[in-house]
């Protein structure tokens, strides 16, 4: 099968799986979640090789290169070909998956036990106060 000149970008988006449909491509291009050689652009526009790709997702980012093209959704192995990441925004990226990982431990730390009667006492008193 013979690979394509160039794609819509929101299909490309939507075939190398950073989203899942390609109405959540379409919007986030539209939104300026992503950028094309530096440039804010339409879900319509058309990537090349070597196109150089900023993707804003939640809190994560990704500076890429497209190294390939497929139209059709392919498994994740198959898509991680589609395209080369920057060893920088891998850094950034797993530094903010620990951080948020680190968060989570803290923020949603669950109570080892009940209160005690004696803590429900003093709770209580306090909140009294």
């Amino acid at each position: 099968m013979q690979q394509p000149d160039s794609l819509r970008l929101d299909k490309w988006l939507w075939a190398a799986r950073f989203f899942k449909t390609r109405k959540l491509a379409a919007e986030a291009v539209s939104g300026g979640k992503v950028h094309l050689n530096g440039q804010r652009t339409k879900p319509s526009k058309e990537v090349k090789i070597n196109s150089h790709l900023i993707i804003h997702k939640e809190q994560f980012s990704w500076d890429i290169t497209v190294l390939g093209l497929n139209p059709h959704r392919r498994p994740a192995s198959e898509a991680a070909l589609l395209y080369e990441e920057t060893p920088t925004s891998m850094q950034q990226r797993e530094q903010a998956v620990r951080q948020r990982q680190e968060e989570r431990r803290f923020m949603h730390a669950e109570p080892s036990s009940r209160p005690t009667k004696k803590q429900r006492r003093q709770i209580h008193q306090f909140k009294q106060k």
